[in-house]
């Protein structure tokens, strides 16, 4: 049992640092897409294509067009990422402890 409870200890906290790396990928395109800066032209093709399928389920949901041309989508998804993670991940890992005691 206590072999079960570290790996699912393993388990939350990898997908909890999984979700923080992506929420800050999803929070640096966001503000990259406020500028236009030629340089990091190739960083935002790289934060694209890592963010778009994530991203492009919402947006057809929320239309960037009718909320007046701002796109919430990265907002939302932020959101959903926070509360998985502090609802799901947070509860594997307490749930782990407690096969711990």
């Amino acid at each position: 049992m206590v072999l079960f409870a570290n790996f699912l200890m393993a388990i939350s906290r990898m997908l909890s640092f999984a979700l923080q790396i992506l929420m800050l990928i999803v929070i640096f395109r966001a503000v990259l897409s406020w500028f236009n800066i030629p340089s990091l032209y190739q960083v935002k093709i790289i934060l694209y294509r890592l963010t778009e399928p994530v991203l492009k389920p919402l947006r057809r949901i929320i239309p960037p067009n009718k909320m007046g041309g701002i796109d919430l989508t990265p907002l939302i998804v932020i959101f959903v990422i926070y509360f998985v993670d502090s609802v799901f991940v947070k509860s594997l890992y307490y749930y782990a402890r407690q096969l711990l005691k």
